[in-house]
């Protein structure tokens, strides 16, 4: 069983030792030392921090023990329970709380679960403040509160309805123009939260008929989480027999979103930002867009087709944010199907993702196909390398660093190399024990056999390590 701590938070699998997974002991610890670090940087006595949760089956017994350990530290909770991570983020703007706590393993399988910490404004932690919470954890210098100054606890399970007013009341979201458009639309909630969240947001928006599936949220996944092509056949074979406009694809925290055409034919998770950059350029002129260093080189043709200026940041969210804000970004986010709209808030969003597709089909006319007819084109594979247990991953891609000097690699997250009509990201995962091998190039072939190329070298590099 595993236990991943990293800045953003601590990850694992349910079950096992103590020392070996997420369970009751590691859980508390984390979230007590993150109740230290919110009321020493604060300076709040009793800090309101709001606390929800994807549908995994581990999530009401992770909850109830967040909740306990918030509350023994002398915080008060507020509880959204089930909610997109998205829909916590801009929960913990709305209440003007000091921090927020996201219980979900995102793409992981339901096996896992995680804590993903947010600052008082509902954004992740960054690197010094993300280190200052595991310190604390390691040191474990705890002072609970006395029985008189315990937290409380308020419940508020219907901020979801907030989340989606506020996408519809954006400037760029056409709810007039969906609803005439009679569209036909199946989602794919992979049994969590989005089955929720994503349903509502249709219905709020004017679509004429939903096509549910995977839509009940008991967190008995149907299918591997990650919105990959060969997870989404099942949705893919029915958007073309249903006959219907779009098919729409969210992970269990419905951070991230992929996209089926109506053809029944998987859109690319890397195009799902491009696209919804692509419709928010052309109605705001020009502007800035970020995205990180594994994604497609096709937001930055889109960028400077309209005049603005296009940025990488590392992978992670905190980084993609960083270089938004210092840019001034009027979009950003990442490859993996993750949309950022600095308009409703700082944190990928997969609802106004959904809302500005529709939008943009809309208000064009066009199908998704004829859309992603009009984007760039480029082929993207993506590899992982497994690693031995106690590898020191940072240690191996220094190594490989070293080995590729000669192509001048980028190494501020992991080794990216630039060729002129391709390019390959190797970087270590922060959430499993894996290397990533990202390619990008003209043709698929092109991007595989670059991907298991580097797949090789990354490989002996390790046998030397």
């Amino acid at each position: 069983m595993s236990l991943i701590k990293s800045i953003s938070g601590i990850r694992g699998t349910i079950g096992g030792k103590k020392e070996e997974g997420l369970n009751p002991l590691s859980i508390a610890k984390f979230v007590t030392a993150y109740a230290t670090f919110i009321k020493e940087s604060t300076k709040v006595d009793a800090p309101r921090i709001v606390v929800g949760r994807d549908a995994r089956i581990s999530g009401p017994m992770v909850k109830h023990i967040v909740v306990g350990s918030l509350m023994a530290s002398g915080c008060d909770v507020i509880d959204i329970d089930l909610a997109t991570t998205p829909t916590t983020e801009m929960a913990v703007q709305h209440y003007k709380a000091d921090g927020g706590i996201i219980i979900t393993a995102s793409h992981n399988p339901k096996h896992w679960n995680a804590l993903k910490l947010l600052d008082n404004n509902g954004e992740f932690l960054n690197d010094k403040q993300g280190k200052m919470v595991l310190s604390m954890a390691d040191n474990e210098a705890f002072n609970f509160s006395e029985v008189d100054k315990l937290g409380e606890v308020v419940v508020d399970e219907d901020y979801t309805d907030e989340h989606i007013r506020q996408v519809l009341d954006l400037k760029v979201v056409d709810q007039k123009a969906i609803k005439e458009a009679h569209f036909k639309v199946a989602v794919d909630a992979v049994n969590s939260v989005g089955g929720i969240a994503i349903p509502k947001l249709l219905t709020a928006l004017g679509v004429e008929e939903i096509v549910p599936l995977n839509t009940e949220p008991n967190g008995n996944f149907a299918h591997n989480p990650e919105p990959l092509p060969k997870h989404l056949t099942e949705i893919c074979s029915l958007v073309k027999e249903q006959k219907c406009d779009l098919g729409v694809v969210v992970d269990p925290d419905v951070d991230r979103l992929a996209l089926v055409d109506e053809n029944g034919n998987f859109f690319g998770e890397e195009y799902t930002l491009v696209a919804v950059a692509d419709y928010i350029l052309s109605v705001s002129g020009a502007g800035n867009t970020v995205s990180n260093l594994s994604s497609s080189r096709a937001l930055r043709d889109i960028t400077e087709k309209h005049g603005g200026k296009y940025s990488a940041a590392a992978v992670g969210e905190v980084n993609v944010v960083a270089e938004m804000k210092r840019t001034n970004a009027v979009i950003g986010g990442e490859g993996n199907g993750g949309v950022i709209y600095p308009e409703l808030h700082y944190g990928r969003d997969a609802l106004v993702g959904v809302a500005i597709i529709l939008t943009m089909m809309a208000k064009r006319k066009q199908t998704l196909s004829s859309i992603r007819e009009n984007l760039p084109t480029y082929f993207m594979s993506k590899q992982r390398v497994e690693v031995p247990e106690g590898t020191n991953t940072i240690e191996v891609l220094n190594n490989f660093a070293e080995v590729m000097k000669e192509h001048h690699p980028i190494t501020i997250d992991g080794v990216k190399i630039d060729f002129e009509k391709s390019w390959v990201h190797v970087r270590r995962s922060n959430t499993e024990p894996i290397i990533r091998v990202y390619t990008e190039a003209p043709t698929q072939k092109e991007a595989d056999d670059l991907a298991l190329k580097f797949v090789d070298k990354i490989q002996e590099v390790l046998k030397k390590a």
